[in-house]
């Protein structure tokens, strides 16, 4: 059966996908970064209770307000066991001979476990204390800011429009870009901490589709050093948040509070940053718009659910006539669970929406883009359903009662 797709042709291009990285694998380290995002997970996991523990003791606690969703007093300051697997794993992979030359050639790994403290030290005061958005805000710079001096910055970027193509940034341009990305994503993942699970849960997803793109880099460019360092920090990022998970997801026994999420989105940053600077036009081609926009569009992934819902609340107060920045239970997880879904379905579908984009944009390295639109139109279809579901039920209950 056909639906204007062959899908023979889908099946054969999956497969040539697959064996193509098999045959071609011999410069990806795939058993070494699967044991450092092993290695990341174990040690968070077991991290996380000690951990909680001192959130109590120290009086690190997150007491309901009206706008929560949480209705018991919760520990905070996940971050630092998230931190700790990641210092843990990075250290592991310095050690590998596979994996020694990413650190060799590349200050990337070091530069995200020193921007990482930076940040994670940042969100652990205000874990503890509370710090005014200021203040906040000039610790994320500072910590973006290690980053670009350490050498992890936007040097590339590819504009599809206009017939521009890829253009070299200068130092200024090149500084300002990242600066802006790297807050920008941080902030996002802080926005969209609102539910049990989500900010880990979309860290782990968008650092899985960072690393398979990372994969992909390390298998057209014949494992070049330079591409070592996103695939290491994603599965590195990846290992850490899914050691947390279960600990936070619903109903959560701690929460990673803004030293969690925070770190979570200068990885992300840092890793997508590291995969778009050297890759190369001459192995894509200047017309292969979707491998030399994935790494751009990894971010957009990250910032979708966040952004979007910062913009709705935006518009929504200013409309009533409050500041912007008045806080209020109609963002988009609230409506999702005034709709009728549940805690953990909300946040299984936020998951959905936010995997469709991140993989949909990390795949194209090794399918057909043409294929994977369809699949993402698909499974874009499928999500839209299943979040409208619980209206559909209430419009046939009330047609039942006429």
């Amino acid at each position: 059966m056909k639906y204007g797709l062959d899908v023979s042709s889908d099946v054969a291009s999956l497969a040539g996908g697959l064996l193509a990285l098999s045959d071609r694998s011999a410069g990806v380290p795939l058993r070494e970064l699967a044991l450092v995002g092993l290695t990341a997970a174990i040690i968070t996991y077991f991290a996380t209770g000690p951990v909680r523990v001192l959130a109590t003791r120290l009086g690190a606690v997150a007491y309901p307000r009206e706008r929560d969703v949480h209705v018991t007093p919760t520990p905070r300051m996940g971050g630092l066991a998230m931190f700790l697997g990641v210092g843990s794993a990075v250290f592991l992979a310095s050690q590998l001979p596979a994996l020694t030359r990413g650190f060799v050639y590349s200050t990337g790994m070091p530069a995200v476990l020193v921007a990482g403290a930076v940040i994670m030290g940042i969100g652990l005061i205000d874990d503890r204390w509370g710090l005014d958005a200021l203040t906040k805000f000039a610790g994320q710079i500072t910590a973006a800011s290690v980053l670009v001096t350490m050498g992890v910055a936007w040097s590339v970027l590819y504009i599809p429009v206009g017939g521009v193509g890829t253009i070299v940034l200068d130092q200024a341009s090149s500084i300002l870009l990242t600066l802006a990305l790297t807050v920008s994503i941080v902030n996002a993942m802080n926005f969209v901490d609102g539910l049990d699970g989500l900010a880990a849960g979309l860290g782990l997803i968008t650092a899985l589709a960072i690393c398979m793109f990372s994969v992909g880099l390390l298998r057209d460019h014949g494992g070049d050093v330079l591409y070592y360092p996103p695939a290491v920090i994603s599965v590195v990022l990846a290992g850490a948040c899914l050691g947390f998970l279960p600990h936070n997801f619903h109903r959560a026994r701690i929460f990673m509070g803004d030293s969690g999420s925070m770190l979570i989105g200068l990885m992300l940053a840092a890793a997508s940053t590291t995969a778009a600077g050297p890759i190369s036009q001459n192995a894509y081609g200047a017309r292969d718009v979707f491998a030399l926009l994935s790494p751009f569009l990894l971010v957009v992934a990250v910032m979708f659910v966040p952004m979007l819902d910062l913009l709705l609340a935006i518009v929504r107060r200013t409309r009533a006539g409050r500041s912007a920045f008045t806080p209020d239970k109609m963002h988009l997880h609230h409506r999702l669970l005034q709709i009728g879904h549940s805690h953990r379905r909300v946040v299984l579908l936020i998951y959905l929406w936010v995997g469709i984009v991140a993989f949909g944009a990390a795949s194209t390295i090794f399918f057909d883009p043409r294929h994977t639109a369809a699949v993402m139109l698909g499974a874009i279809a499928v999500a839209g359903v299943a979040t409208v579901i619980p209206l559909l039920r209430r419009r046939d209950d009330y047609y039942d009662d006429q």
